[in-house]
């Protein structure tokens, strides 16, 4: 695996990539890896010649308020974890190379990126899209790979990818969980070991809802109180959001009817930490 920090040398790379007519696969990522990440790499891996992972903790998708300095990082260690799963290039560029200036184009994306975590995270998004297009420019990947566990992340993408005419492929995989239930993530770090036994109540709540809607319920009130009542059991959560919506453009009917597909979405803090989790569902 070769380690690549600057743009002007992976972009050398990438030109002697496409003469040889070799796909690449890129997975974005903000380190700190886990299981999650590397079944992206292996899919990747799988899917394309060449697999190119970044490591680049975003500032623009960070409000002033929110953990941009805390995010865990671990360099090393993640190093360590991509030369395992067979990365052939893992690029990790400095933040002054990726903005030499403050940014004068923000990017807005209008309906999907302004509920939920774009309601919550103002200008979330927007920092999302503005890095994501500028690694494209420059891996310029035939395959993109996002987890689940992003999930309106990955229909931002999308609709990026779909409007700006980006060629390449948004390829998105499951979430990948821990026996509990408990979405990976790198933010579980944040957890205590006490809080670490109690997260999965996300998933819980998941599973009741599932359970209403297999026996009939079709009211989004409902669907929604079932697994707020859920994460209300445990004292130490504060509810960002728990709703259920329609998979493709998040938009939230009062009834859904058969054939619909939806997504449930959760978003809650236990204790200090934030957690973001979510399922589909076919009615």
């Amino acid at each position: 695996m070769k380690i690549i920090h600057k743009i002007d040398q992976i972009s050398e790379i990438i030109k002697d990539l496409k003469k040889q007519n070799q796909t690449i696969g890129f997975i974005p990522t903000m380190g700190a890896l886990h299981q999650g990440h590397t079944s992206l790499f292996d899919k990747a891996r799988k899917l394309s010649d060449i697999s190119i992972a970044s490591i680049f903790v975003n500032p623009t998708q960070f409000a002033p308020t929110e953990d941009y300095n805390k995010y865990p990082r671990n360099l090393e260690n993640d190093i360590s974890i991509a030369n395992e799963h067979n990365v052939d290039y893992l690029f990790v560029p400095t933040t002054l190379e990726i903005y030499p200036m403050p940014s004068l184009i923000t990017i807005h994306i209008n309906k999907i990126a302004d509920v939920f975590e774009g309601k919550l995270r103002p200008g979330h998004f927007e920092g999302v899209a503005l890095v994501l297009i500028k690694l494209f420019n420059i891996i310029k990947p035939n395959y993109v790979f996002f987890g689940q566990k992003d999930y309106q992340q990955t229909l931002v993408v999308k609709q990026i990818v779909k409007d700006l005419n980006i060629d390449t492929e948004i390829i998105v995989t499951p979430t990948i969980r821990l026996a509990s239930g408990l979405a990976m993530s790198s933010r579980n770090a944040y957890l205590s070991s006490a809080e670490l036994q109690e997260a999965d109540i996300l998933y819980r709540a998941m599973q009741s809802a599932k359970d209403i809607i297999e026996r009939g319920e079709r009211h989004r009130s409902n669907i929604n109180a079932t697994m707020q009542n859920v994460l209300l059991i445990n004292k130490n959560i504060k509810i960002d959001y728990a709703s259920i919506a329609m998979a493709d453009d998040l938009t939230e009917p009062d009834v859904f009817q058969s054939g619909d597909n939806a997504v449930l979405l959760l978003a809650a803090y236990l204790g200090k930490t934030r957690l973001i989790d979510n399922s589909l569902i076919a009615f």
